[in-house]
């Protein structure tokens, strides 16, 4: 955008001029036609230049971070449990989370089933999530606000998922202990999402981009479970009450779900019936 601002447009103004001024003939620019076919001539340019510059290198930006955040949060993650520069034990830091009246996930290939069902879920509630996060930006009056604070949700929570996959922390659990800290969720994603109200959006998903792994590691090599519920018995307070962040994409998501469960058991009516 730099080069944009102070190299490509100048040039294009110096080879397209815009004022009747620039010209060595007078004629030329009578009647005003011949600036309005170079102001539709820059404007043609620049826009050449976004579709074959600015979002291949956008959308081939965003495929390399995903892949590159996994790594990031496994070697910040593996770095913490070797060097015991963590407070706490990295791999029992989700005790917290895990310890629960629940039952644990089942060995052998019933607990890979049950991690591809929780995966595969995960990311049909986040994918509704996402949705509502844009719908919400549409409304009068509070849309900033809300998609503020939603957006300040999902990068939180995409930052502990990392830790939470690595410790096999249950999808029950993560979304439990979210939303009945939801507070403090709040608070740690809203850093990311700042720079949204300050910069353009290519550069704001940039600035995102790059804080985003330094997040990831802070959630990583934090005992952020186990302080939260330190606190809460320090206090011997109930808190705040659970705030229920992802009811309108666990509610979609369900219902999705059951549309294909009632899909596969008719067609196990009828190869039955076959």
């Amino acid at each position: 955008m730099f080069v944009l601002k102070s190299v490509v447009i100048p040039t294009l103004l110096w080879i397209l001029p815009d004022q009747c001024s620039q010209f060595s003939s007078q004629e030329l620019c009578s009647g005003g036609s011949i600036l309005k076919f170079y102001s539709f001539l820059r404007r043609g340019l620049v826009q050449l230049l976004y579709v074959f510059w600015f979002y291949p290198f956008y959308v081939f930006s965003i495929i390399l971070s995903n892949l590159w955040y996994n790594d990031i949060a496994k070697h910040g993650f593996a770095a913490m449990e070797t060097s015991g520069y963590a407070t706490t034990d990295p791999s029992k830091q989700n005790e917290t989370l895990r310890n629960t009246e629940h039952q644990e996930r089942p060995a052998g290939l019933g607990g890979v089933m049950i991690g591809i069902g929780e995966q595969a879920y995960s990311l049909l509630l986040l994918s509704f999530f996402c949705i509502e996060v844009y719908a919400t930006g549409l409304l009068p009056f509070i849309g900033k606000f809300m998609n503020f604070l939603l957006l300040s949700w999902m990068y939180a929570y995409y930052c502990f998922e990392y830790k939470w996959n690595f410790t096999e922390v249950g999808l029950d659990k993560r979304l439990d202990f979210f939303e009945t800290n939801w507070a403090f969720f709040a608070g740690f994603g809203s850093p990311c999402v700042l720079a949204i109200f300050f910069f353009s959006p290519l550069i704001s998903y940039g600035v995102m981009a790059i804080l985003f792994p330094l997040f990831v590691l802070t959630a990583t090599g934090s005992p952020a479970e186990e302080v939260i519920s330190a606190k809460r018995r320090t206090w011997k307070v109930a808190g705040l009450s659970r705030l229920p962040i992802f009811y309108i994409a666990d509610t979609l998501s369900m219902k999705v779900l059951s549309f294909f469960s009632l899909e596969s058991q008719e067609q196990i009516k009828d190869s039955k019936a076959l």
